[in-house]
């Protein structure tokens, strides 16, 4: 738990609320108990509970856990940071002194930009890979909650900024769960998501084979990648250095077993489980995104660096009021594809 004086603990105090009745919360030794109903929400392990531990995204719990800190930046290496850039637009001066929602924040690899920048950040992941990034930053301004993004814990217009990268095309409905979001936006608020795209057909047969491997067990499936990806990875380096026919014959074996061929051999074997291991993994257009967010009456919307990204901004006024003084037109909005 925060310590009791930090500002993020005074916001935190007065933004969540009960998922049955929708009441707020008294903070307490271990965790967080409704004032209406007396629902407890107890402090796990870094995180506060607001679901049962067992859901579909177990499998990035395993993830998590087994590859804790394999993506969080270093003094030597920047990654996640330029990944966060490309996939939400945001800068370090935007985010500095907010207050930050982190939707689906897996171990903390964002959360620990977005802290570093200077923004107080509330990480939400279904799985218990909310433990670990309590864990990773315990130091920071920054709380995990165990929650579902159909059912998040907090009261209306809450947050400055809000971002997810990668992971609401993992729950059943991205429609909707994209659409729960900017109700928790302050007006002038900021939200960028970043989902896989649906231009590029690459996927298929790793779609076809995800049949199978999300209905195996994590630890099942982790031990045949840590087997498939290096020897994928081998053949692939030898063909690639065969001289006129082996980079096609390379890129066909690519296409029909898809793996990670990033060059840090841990990753590769991460990249490819996170490809192959989820229950629930959909594909979208810009056209989608856009329909959604004017849907929730966000304006400015962008286009970001990395497809599938889009940025969109709540409006300091009510929709009703925009439409009425200063209605939005399709040429008021940037697009583009992939």
């Amino acid at each position: 738990m925060l310590p009791a004086e930090t500002r993020l603990a005074s916001e935190l105090r007065a933004i969540l609320r009960c998922i049955a009745c929708r009441s707020g919360l008294r903070e307490e030794q271990e965790g967080y108990t409704c004032l209406n109903c007396g629902r407890g929400y107890p402090l796990v392990r870094n995180s506060i509970r607001f679901v049962d531990a067992c859901n579909y995204a177990q499998s990035f719990g395993f993830q998590w856990e087994r590859y804790s800190r394999t993506q969080l930046d270093t003094a030597q290496r920047h990654v996640s940071e330029g990944n966060f850039r490309r996939r939400t637009g945001f800068s370090p001066e935007e985010l500095r002194g907010k207050l930050v929602l982190d939707v689906g924040c897996g171990m903390g690899r964002y959360a620990e930009v977005a802290t570093r920048w200077g923004a107080r950040v509330v990480g939400v992941d279904l799985s218990v890979a909310s433990e670990v990034a309590g864990r990773n930053l315990a130091q920071r301004e920054f709380v995990a909650l165990q929650a579902d993004v159909f059912d998040l814990p907090f009261a209306p217009e809450s947050f400055d900024l809000i971002y997810s990268i990668g992971v609401l095309h993992h729950t059943p409905d991205c429609e909707k769960a994209v659409k729960v979001l900017p109700t928790l936006l302050k007006p002038g608020g900021s939200i960028a998501i970043w989902l896989y795209s649906a231009y590029n057909k690459w996927y298929r047969f790793s779609d076809l084979y995800r049949k199978f491997t999300s209905r195996i067990s994590a630890q099942t499936l982790h031990t045949a990648l840590r087997i498939a990806v290096p020897s994928l990875y081998w053949l692939d380096c030898r063909l690639r250095s065969v001289p006129l026919l082996g980079p096609p014959l390379a890129g066909a074996v690519h296409h029909v077993f898809p793996v990670s061929l990033h060059q840090d051999k841990q990753v590769r074997v991460l990249d490819t489980f996170d490809w192959y291991s989820p229950k629930y993994q959909s594909k979208h257009t810009y056209e989608e995104v856009f329909r959604w967010f004017k849907h929730c009456g966000l304006v400015d919307l962008r286009v970001i660096e990395t497809p599938i990204a889009v940025r969109g901004r709540k409006p300091v006024t009510s929709p009703e009021t925009l439409t009425m003084e200063n209605p939005v037109s399709e040429s008021s909005v940037s697009g583009g594809s992939e």
